[in-house]
């Protein structure tokens, strides 16, 4: 294949991807940028700290009364997990729903003083700005269809990135790199300012774009961990049968997964039944101390029944590798100052893709103008055919 040829099928692949993923990376973006930025954002609205200020040393609750006090609160309804809000101190969580086995997306927070069982909060999870902006962002209130479909639209996202680095290739062999020629007609200024920022956010668009892909595939991850690691963890409890009466007490499950798991801390508990677990285990996730490790867990299966620990196990690295990748898409690894900077390239990219779409409508234009111009040189009525013909020469031409 010759040179005119390779970049003629670049131009094509380049065009063709950016056109199909540039709407709905648009939207990506815009939503995202408020999403960098959410906890600075509650702050803003005045949002003080739920728990109340209390003396030093004052003790917890056992977790287990904390529960009872959600269920008392909830009678009609069964706690699925308990997790800890490292933003919010001296707080813990309930996610309660109808039954253990409702939709995940049918649930109900309370949020409980874990030293005086007080009632803090019943979050509205399910309504105001932020809702909606993550929604939109995450699966476009589509579910899981909605997830795979803007995990395509990243592939394709990240092709045209590579499209558009072999396109920019050959251009930097003739002119200085960073070239924009403000003397030129406006179009040209607005691709040479494209290619620019394009290469000059290749990695973090590359990073960004690759992490929302693997977000995008949660229940993927979910499903394999299921069927494999965690398969293998509760296989001796096979053949038991389904647990009746009172469970082990929270705490002593608890107690256990710190002893197992010195050097960690809890991020949440799984109840039986859950997909997180199995029809007779409490399963306790463990987390890491450091910015890094604090985002993987390991997960502590402990006997519902008796107590007694069952298994414990590092998790797969395509778990750990989803894991990683949620702080990394929004920034979250190096707090204020690294989502600025998330956030500062986050508008380059807006102006990235809209610049691609005013380069593409401009160059329809001065196309279609172009082919006006020829037909009316000549004589005689032109069939629609002979249109197609002469635009598809046209625009051939001017991509070679």
């Amino acid at each position: 294949m010759s040179t005119t040829k390779q970049i003629k099928a670049w131009f094509l692949i380049h065009k063709w991807t950016s056109l199909i993923c540039t709407a709905f990376l648009l939207m990506l973006c815009l939503t995202g940028l408020p999403l960098i930025f959410h906890e600075e954002i509650e702050h803003l609205e005045g949002k003080a700290p739920l728990a109340q200020v209390l003396p030093a040393g004052t003790p917890q609750v056992p977790l287990e009364k904390l529960a009872e006090k959600a269920r008392q609160h909830y009678p009609n309804k069964v706690i699925r997990y308990t997790y800890w809000d490292e933003h919010e101190p001296n707080t813990t969580t309930f996610t309660l729903s109808d039954s253990i086995t409702s939709p995940a997306d049918d649930y109900t927070l309370l949020i409980l003083d874990s030293r005086t069982a007080q009632v803090l909060e019943e979050p509205a999870v399910k309504e105001g700005f932020m809702y909606i902006m993550l929604q939109l962002h995450v699966d476009m209130f589509l579910g899981l269809g909605g997830k795979l479909f803007l995990g395509l639209m990243g592939l394709l996202f990240f092709v045209a990135i590579l499209s558009g680095l072999m396109l920019y290739s050959p251009i930097m062999r003739r002119f200085d790199f960073g070239m924009i020629r403000t003397e030129k007609s406006t179009r040209l200024k607005w691709l040479d300012m494209h290619n620019m920022l394009g290469v000059v956010t290749v990695i973090w668009a590359s990073v960004v774009g690759l992490t929302g892909v693997v977000n995008t595939l949660a229940e993927v991850v979910l499903g394999f961990w299921q069927q494999g690691q965690l398969a293998e963890m509760v296989a001796p409890y096979k053949n038991e049968a389904p647990l009746r009466g009172r469970l082990s007490p929270l705490d002593k499950a608890m107690q256990v997964a710190l002893r197992t798991a010195p050097d960690m801390s809890p991020s949440f508990i799984a109840y039986p039944g859950t997909p997180y677990s199995s029809q007779h285990h409490y399963a306790v996730f463990m987390k890491g101390n450091t910015p890094l490790t604090e985002r993987l867990v390991k997960p502590v299966l402990i006997d519902a029944k008796t107590g007694a620990l069952t298994d414990v196990r590092t998790m797969p690295w395509y778990v750990n590798a989803f894991f990683l990748s949620q702080p990394l898409h929004f920034g979250d690894y190096g707090g204020l100052p690294l989502k600025i900077i998330w956030a500062f390239f986050d508008l380059i990219m807006i102006v990235i893709l809209i610049s691609g779409l005013y380069l593409w409508f401009a160059r329809y234009k001065a196309t279609q103008a172009q082919l006006a111009r020829t037909l009316s040189k000549r004589d005689g009525a032109v069939d629609e055919q002979e249109i197609l013909s002469l635009n598809l020469e046209k625009t051939s031409a001017h991509e070679a």
